[in-house]
């Protein structure tokens, strides 16, 4: 069983859990998700296709993330996250914290931060290791590329984190 730390409207820990999905979170309740946006040298961004299985989303383009587990620090989750469904190491890559972003959802219990990481590395395809249960695959997009899938609808989190693809252009 998976646990999530309780946060208060300040982003600190209240010392109670939460148990994954519960979504028994009281307003100026949160807890603490995690993207990690990985951009190669040449430019280009991995992004992946969540799996046609998924309740919220099926189809959709996105980067790779998740929730922080309970005393788990937001750098350890997005390292693990990335690991987990991506299969790079992405823990001694240039890059690291960009921003975060909070997500208030009032009366149903799953208000949330999101913690936003850009690591750059170079990678061969050859070295991915897509989570079959969460991907259904992946691109080496362009900024471009991805901002029409945004404007098509079909890329999550985009209008919270579209900052991350404009840098350094």
């Amino acid at each position: 069983m998976e646990f999530w730390d309780i946060y208060d409207k300040e982003k600190q820990r209240t010392g109670r859990t939460m148990q994954r999905n519960d979504w028994c979170l009281k307003d100026d309740e949160y807890h603490l998700t995690v993207l990690g946006v990985i951009k190669r040298t040449d430019g280009r961004f991995l992004i992946t296709k969540r799996v046609m299985t998924k309740n919220w989303a099926p189809g959709w383009w996105e980067v790779s993330g998740g929730a922080a587990m309970a005393g788990e620090e937001s750098r350890d989750a997005v390292i693990r996250e990335v690991k987990e469904e991506t299969g790079l190491d992405v823990s001694d890559c240039d890059g690291g914290y960009e921003f975060t972003y909070q997500r208030e959802n009032p009366g149903e219990g799953d208000n949330y931060f999101v913690d936003v990481y850009r690591f750059v590395m170079d990678f061969d395809e050859s070295d991915l290791h897509l989570q079959e249960e969460e991907t259904a695959g992946y691109m080496l997009a362009t900024p471009e590329e991805i901002k029409t899938f945004a404007k098509q609808g079909i890329f999550l989190h985009y209008d919270s984190i579209r900052r991350v693809f404009e840098e350094g252009e």
